[in-house]
């Protein structure tokens, strides 16, 4: 039997009156926010490595003409130094235009989800997924954080 003060917190315990099913959506919800989240990363290090990458040809510019070969020099600038990856943007329109797009979008829509439907209750299919999994009174199976650990109530 687990002790009274033994168990998720608050903010991590199912509200009343919401079923199984609820719990399941929303588990699902934040599962494809967090994969949004993974996908936005993947498009930030997209604009990190074609800015650092245009960086670069400035030196391939230099050592080209230093090497005598200034009209590859002048193909590399004029061609491809400072060129739109897609038409008419660069790397970081890419990121506005999906963060504006898509993300803010979802992020909104996925936290009035939980507002609305959990009480603004987040992670609860994760904190059952733990309560079931863990061995209550084992010192590495703890519900929550101890005293002054970061506990949230």
């Amino acid at each position: 039997m687990t002790p009274p003060d033994d168990g998720p917190d608050l903010a991590h315990r199912r509200p009343e009156g919401v079923g199984d099913t609820t719990v399941a959506a929303l588990g699902s919800l934040s599962k494809a926010l967090e994969t949004t989240e993974r996908a936005r990363g993947h498009l930030y290090g997209f604009h990190q490595l074609t800015g650092t990458a245009d960086l670069e040809l400035d030196r391939a510019v230099e050592l080209l003409t230093e090497a005598g070969h200034p009209d590859w020099a002048e193909t590399v600038r004029t061609q491809v130094l400072g060129r739109n990856v897609i038409p008419g943007r660069w790397t970081f329109q890419i990121v506005e235009d999906y963060d504006a797009t898509y993300y803010e979008p979802f992020k909104e829509i996925e936290r009035a989800a939980v507002e609305e439907l959990a009480e603004g209750r987040e992670h609860l299919h994760e904190a059952e997924m733990k309560e079931a999994r863990r061995t209550v009174g084992h010192p590495d199976h703890t519900a929550r954080p101890g005293p002054g650990e970061g506990s949230r109530g």
